[in-house]
């Protein structure tokens, strides 16, 4: 055994102490410097876009006079788009995840399918706006309609909720199916009663994370064809309509036409960032109640 004096490993220890401070405060400048650019951010558009928000300003149609045009019609298509997204999301995101964790045999299938939904969580978004272009819009000639624009952003956070219910079915504590089965349960009983209750937290906490990120989409939108021009507001999945983000990209191209489309723009981005606040609240208010339940 090789002998090492005091003085060296006084040496190595302070050089992994030196090395530990300086990586702890190098990522404490890098949070940081990302707090403060957002920081930056968000005064500005607040600057911007506070005194341009009022009551005609959410309950108004779009026009091409600035100082009349309103966002309702942003508004309702982002609420009948998510209509069509949280449900097909949710039942075939929960349904796949328990499927693949509970019922599907481990091996070269099951270890297919799971690394390309792992893959598929990590594609960029324009890709899915052009598959749904070629599914929905061309191939099934719905146009652009919400039907078309939700089940595309279905398939974009398809992946990532499947992701967020297998993890959350997998923290489920392996003793509880064992208490259940052991009482004579059978299988579905015991993921009904026990595993789904236990795991509710972690699912519907990543779902509505999937969720937010599919209001903020722009990018499948675009290719989709989605206006944002002067549209009578949507009152079924069958409408054309235009959304929050496309209104918010939309003006901000045409701001250097128009000045007071920056305002706008930021106005509109304004309600977008309440709108993601409340459902990233709701996420932890759900998730601190099914904890304390469960």
């Amino acid at each position: 055994m090789k002998y090492v004096d005091a003085n060296t490993v006084q040496k190595r220890m302070n050089t992994r102490i030196l090395k530990n401070n300086i990586l702890k405060y190098l990522f404490l400048i890098a949070t940081l410097f990302g707090l403060f650019v957002l920081a930056i951010l968000i005064i500005q558009v607040l600057r911007d876009g506070l005194q341009w928000i009022d009551w005609n300003f959410l309950t108004g149609k779009l026009s091409n006079d600035a100082e009349r045009a309103g966002i309702m019609g942003a508004i309702l298509g982002t609420f009948w788009m998510m209509i069509v997204v949280a449900p097909v999301t949710l039942i075939l995101g929960i349904g796949t995840a328990i499927y693949l964790e509970l019922y599907a045999k481990k091996g070269v299938f099951q270890s297919f399918i799971q690394t390309n939904i792992s893959n598929l969580a990590g594609v960029p978004s324009i890709v899915y706006g052009i598959l749904g272009l070629t599914i929905f819009v061309r191939a099934m000639d719905l146009g652009n309609i919400v039907l078309a624009g939700g089940l595309t952003l279905s398939l974009l956070i398809l992946p990532i909720v499947i992701v967020a219910a297998q993890e959350a079915i997998r923290s489920v504590p392996q003793h509880l199916s064992e208490a259940s089965y052991g009482m004579g349960a059978t299988k579905w009983q015991t993921v009904k009663n026990i595993i789904l209750p236990a795991a509710l937290p972690g699912i519907l906490t990543g779902a509505i994370l999937a969720l937010s990120r599919a209001i903020g989409e722009t990018a499948p939108l675009t290719v989709l064809g989605i206006p944002a021009l002067i549209l009578p507001f949507p009152e079924g999945i069958f409408d054309k309509f235009t959304a929050l983000p496309m209104q918010i990209y939309y003006w901000t191209l045409d701001s250097s036409l128009v000045a007071e489309y920056v305002n706008l723009a930021a106005a509109t981005i304004v309600v977008l960032l309440l709108l993601l606040f409340l459902l990233n609240s709701t996420a932890i208010i759900i998730r601190n109640k099914f904890q304390q339940r469960y």
